[in-house]
């Protein structure tokens, strides 16, 4: 990203930040996550292209190391893909809920998530508080 396109965005995410509560998830707030979302999709699709291409034009060798090698670079180039898979579907269900008027507010409380915290993950459906209670649940419960 070149210095320009760094400073126009990071003044998009102060303005964001130092908007009125009354401006939550108003249509350029929508417009600027849903970007934020579909440039992170477009890059993750562009990957799992890129991962096809080299998984396929990878020779088999003769020699049990190189081969060895392979497979493992192979292993966590999959492991990688699918987070990145799992990512993609949190992506398209945040466009969806941007699409139904949800986008924004806990799935949980029905509170506000909070510009900061969709910044930081646009994918976040849950607020802080919500998201910590699931997580110290899944720890007690082993979920």
């Amino acid at each position: 990203m070149n210095k320009l396109a760094a400073r126009v965005g990071a003044e998009t995410e102060a303005t964001l930040l130092a908007a009125s509560p009354d401006e939550y998830m108003s249509a350029g707030q929508l417009a600027f996550f849903r970007r934020r979302l579909l440039d992170e999709e477009e890059a993750l699709l562009s990957a799992v292209k890129e991962t096809a291409g080299h998984l396929q034009e990878s020779e088999i060798s003769s020699d049990w190391n190189d081969r060895a090698s392979t497979e493992e670079e192979h292993t966590l180039e999959l492991r990688v893909r699918d987070r990145e898979r799992k990512l993609l579907q949190k992506i398209r269900e945040s466009l969806r809920r941007i699409d139904e008027g949800n986008y924004g507010w806990c799935e949980e409380t029905g509170e506000p998530i909070g510009i900061a915290r969709l910044l930081a993950r646009p994918t976040a459906a849950l607020c802080l508080e919500a998201q910590e209670r699931r997580e110290q649940s899944k720890r007690r419960f082993g979920g």
